[in-house]
């Protein structure tokens, strides 16, 4: 009597997507959450309270200045306040006529170094300007 003859499993003849779209949905995610990150210099500021808050625009040119008076546009730290005006015409020349700066400026800052933040901002032709704040927690009633 002869063995039965076991015929061999069938061949995949279709590729598998599933662990490519799984792949592809993390890189995704990882870009989602990284991406804000990367605009931002990365100078320890402490933002005054404020009770509302306009979502940000991503198309944005941020303006960060710690308590020491170190400057940054966008993540690019500068040499001084010298220096941000010919940084922010060049940025709002790329930007167009909806230029848009957002001031990023620590608490502790004086009124009349942000005064002089704002009035570079404005010599550099930025149609909007608006400052970063964080969230006030509670009514402040």
């Amino acid at each position: 009597m002869r063995p039965p003859i076991v015929q061999p499993p069938p061949m995949l003849t279709r590729i598998n997507v599933t662990p490519i779209i799984d792949v592809a949905l993390v890189l995704v995610i990882i870009l989602l959450i990284t991406a804000p990150m990367l605009s931002v210099a990365d100078l320890e500021v402490e933002l005054p309270a404020a009770r509302s808050r306009d979502a940000e625009s991503s198309s944005h040119i941020s303006v960060t200045v710690s308590l020491a008076g170190e400057i940054a546009v966008d993540d690019v730290v500068i040499a001084g306040l010298e220096s941000l005006t010919p940084t922010l015409r060049q940025r709002t020349a790329d930007a167009g006529d909806d230029s848009y700066v957002v001031v990023r400026a620590d608490a502790g800052l004086s009124h009349g170094f942000v005064r002089e933040i704002l009035d570079a901002a404005r010599a550099s032709g930025a149609s909007r300007l608006g400052f970063a704040t964080r969230q006030k927690v509670g009514d402040g009633s």
